[in-house]
C-alpha cells in the first residue's frame, strides 16, 4: 500500500514556531507562542498587571519603605523534587517562576514610584544538563522590568546595604521549618536562598519596623482584574468540561480512584499545570465525610457520588462540586435532597452583588434559613442547631484565586465588592440517625461554583458544570453529546 503523504493540520500551519529548547527558565513569547500573546509576562496576565500589583502596593506603604519577597523553596519527596510552585505572594508581584529567588521593592520618589531588584540563580551550564534552562541575569532584568537583577547568593549583602535607611520592612513570614528560638533567624535562613551563610541581618531590626506583607497583598488580590477573570474563567472551563466527562464515564463498580484518575487526566490534557487540591471522590455514605480524599472504595449501583475537583490552569485554581447518581438516575429521595441544595444555591448566588450590600458572613446565614425552609418542604423537620452541627457543618464559601482559599485576610463580615470571586456551595449531610427520615440516610449532596461578583448581577465562572438534575442525568447517561474522553 502507497504511504500517505503527512499534511499538517491547518490549525497548525499558521502556528508561530517555538525555539527549542528554550533559554528561559519559563514560557515566554519566543518559546511558547502557543501559551504567551503578545504583551503577556505570563498566560494570560499582562505585564502591565504585574506593574500595576506593585504600584498600588507601594502607595499602601509609607516612605522609604523595603519590601521583600521570596519565591519559596523546593520541595521534595524521596529524593525527587515535586513540580514547583512559586509562593503566591511573590509570584503575584513578579511573574517570575523559577526556585531560588527574590524580589525587593524600595519606595523612593522616582516618576516609577519604586525600585525592583530581582534576585535569581540565573544560567548555570552543568545544572542546565539536568534541568534545562535558567533565565539569565541580563533576560530577568528585561523581560520581568527590575531595575536591577542580582544573583541570589547577594540577596543578604544587599539587604545589609538598604536596611538602615529603611524606614519600614514589609516581608512574608517564612514557611514552617524546625523550630528555633529566634523568629529572626529563621527567617533570615528562609531569606538566604541556596547560601550557607546566616547573617542575622534584622536580629537588631526594632520590631516597630517589621510590618507584615501578606494582609495588604491580600486585600489587593481579592479584587480581580479583568485579565485575571479571563484566566479563571479558563480554568472553570476545563475543570467543568472534566466534570461533564467524568459523569459519563463513572459507572458502578468502578472504583472512586479511577474516577479521580480520569478527571485530573482530563485537566491535563486541557493544559491545567496540576491540580488546585486533592479531589474529593465520594460515593454513598462517604459523602458525608467533608474533606474526603483516600478515593479507595468501590462505587455501588443506586449510590450519589459526590466528586470536589478542579484544576489549577496558568497560575489561578478553579473549585467546583458536582453531586451525580452513579448509574444516571436519581431516585426519589436523592432528587429532594438534591434539588433542596439547588434552590438554595441559586437564591445565594441571585445576591452576590455589591448593591445587595452582603458580606459572605451574612450570606452563609441567608443559606442557613434557605435550607431549612426547603427540608420543611420535603417533610424534614429540623432545628437549627441540628442542621449547623449536623446537616451542613460548613461554610458557606470562600475567596478563589491564586490560592483555592483567598481568604486568610478576609473579613467575613465586610460587605463583598465587585470584581470578588467567591464559591458558593451549599450541601446537606444526612447520617443514619434516627432523628432523621430513614429513607434520606447517607446522602450527601453538595454543589459548588465560583462566582464572580457584580455590581448589580453575579457571573457563574463555572457555568458549564452540568447542575440542573435533567442536564445531569443527561451527562451520565451520554445525552449531552461530549465524548467521555
Amino acid at each position: 500500500m502507497l504511504a500517505r503523504s503527512r499534511q499538517i493540520p491547518s490549525r497548525l500551519s499558521h502556528r508561530a514556531v517555538s525555539t527549542k529548547p528554550s533559554r528561559y527558565g519559563q514560557p515566554t513569547i519566543s518559546s511558547h507562542p502557543h501559551l504567551i500573546r503578545k504583551d503577556d509576562l505570563t498566560p494570560g496576565i499582562p505585564a502591565s498587571d504585574y506593574e500595576t500589583r506593585r504600584r498600588k502596593l507601594m502607595e499602601m506603604l509609607p516612605e522609604k519603605s523595603l519590601v521583600v519577597s521570596v519565591a519559596g523553596p523546593v520541595k521534595y519527596m524521596s529524593s525527587s523534587a515535586y513540580k514547583y510552585r512559586p509562593s503566591s505572594n511573590f509570584w503575584y508581584l513578579t511573574g517570575f517562576e523559577e526556585p531560588d529567588s527574590a524580589v525587593v521593592l524600595e519606595k523612593d520618589s522616582s516618576s516609577r514610584g519604586y525600585k525592583m531588584t530581582l534576585f535569581c540563580s540565573g544560567t548555570d551550564s552543568s545544572k542546565e544538563k539536568w534541568d534545562g534552562a535558567n533565565t539569565s541575569l541580563a533576560d530577568a532584568k528585561t523581560i520581568f522590568a527590575a531595575e536591577e537583577s542580582l544573583s541570589i547568593s547577594s540577596l543578604s549583602s544587599h539587604l545589609n546595604s538598604l536596611l538602615s535607611s529603611a524606614s519600614h520592612v514589609f516581608f512574608d513570614p517564612p514557611t514552617p521549618r524546625p523550630p528555633t528560638r529566634n523568629k529572626t533567624k529563621r527567617l533570615l535562613r528562609y531569606l538566604s536562598g541556596p547560601s550557607d551563610t546566616e547573617k542575622e541581618l534584622l536580629e537588631d531590626l526594632p520590631s516597630s519596623m517589621r510590618r507584615p506583607l501578606a494582609p495588604l497583598l491580600g486585600k489587593l488580590r481579592l479584587v480581580k482584574t479583568e485579565a485575571e477573570l479571563g484566566v479563571m474563567r479558563a480554568a472553570a472551563d476545563i475543570s467543568a468540561r472534566a466534570h461533564t466527562k467524568t459523569m459519563r464515564f463513572t459507572e458502578p463498580g468502578m472504583s472512586e480512584h479511577a474516577v479521580t484518575a480520569h478527571f485530573e487526566y482530563l485537566c491535563a490534557r486541557e493544559g491545567s499545570q496540576r491540580p488546585a487540591y486533592v479531589p474529593v471522590v465520594a460515593s454513598g455514605p462517604n459523602s458525608l465525610i467533608l474533606h474526603y480524599t483516600r478515593n479507595n472504595q468501590i462505587i455501588e449501583d443506586g449510590e450519589l457520588v459526590l466528586v470536589d475537583a478542579g484544576c489549577e490552569f496558568n497560575g489561578y485554581a478553579s473549585d467546583i462540586t458536582r453531586t451525580y447518581p452513579a448509574n444516571g438516575t436519581f431516585t426519589a429521595p436523592q432528587r429532594d435532597i438534591y434539588n433542596a441544595v439547588l434552590s438554595a444555591q441559586k437564591e445565594m448566588i441571585k445576591i452576590c452583588t455589591e448593591r445587595a450590600g452582603h458580606s459572605l458572613q451574612e450570606l452563609h446565614r441567608q443559606s442557613c434559613r434557605a435550607l431549612q425552609i426547603e427540608l420543611k418542604q420535603v417533610g424534614f423537620s429540623c432545628s437549627e442547631g441540628d442542621l449547623e452541627r449536623v446537616l451542613y457543618p460548613h461554610y458557606l464559601g470562600h475567596p478563589i484565586g491564586i490560592d483555592l482559599h483567598e481568604s486568610t485576610y478576609l473579613d467575613r463580615s465586610a460587605p463583598l465588592k465587585a470584581g470578588m470571586v467567591i464559591t458558593i456551595e451549599p450541601g446537606l449531610y444526612i447520617p443514619p440517625i434516627s432523628n432523621f427520615p430513614r429513607h434520606f440516610h447517607n446522602i450527601g449532596v453538595r454543589i459548588e461554583d465560583e462566582v464572580v461578583v457584580g455590581t448589580e448581577h453575579a457571573s457563574i465562572l463555572s457555568v458549564s458544570a452540568p447542575k440542573e438534575i435533567d442536564d445531569i442525568e443527561g451527562a451520565c447517561q451520554g445525552l449531552l453529546g461530549l465524548k467521555p474522553f
